[in-house]
């Protein structure tokens, strides 16, 4: 079994990291991607390659400015993003 060493440093990044995880569980999240779409929905987990999963995911797909009509959003349900895909998040910490 293989130990993990870090220093004092790198121990207060990671509570940090972690904390703001921890306030993010449960709350709706908008997550842009590379492609254009936009995925909305409940933040449940991440992992090491920064893949997140969204509960009650609805996907938008990018809207043109010419084209102002806005469509009805896909219901996707729960969806993985992989983490490479992902350009922005934003968080609704209000918001439950």
């Amino acid at each position: 079994m293989e130990e993990e060493k870090h220093s004092g440093e790198e121990l207060s990044e990671l509570g940090w990291g972690r904390k703001m995880f921890e306030l993010w569980l449960n709350k709706s999240m908008r997550v842009k991607m590379t492609d254009g779409r936009t995925l909305t929905g409940v933040f449940l987990c991440t992992d090491k390659d920064s893949n997140v999963i969204l509960g009650s995911c609805h996907e938008y797909l990018n809207l043109s400015e010419e084209n102002s009509v806005e469509e009805e959003p896909r219901i996707l349900g729960l969806a993985m993003i992989p983490g490479h895909h992902i350009v922005t998040i934003e968080v609704d910490v209000n918001k439950t």
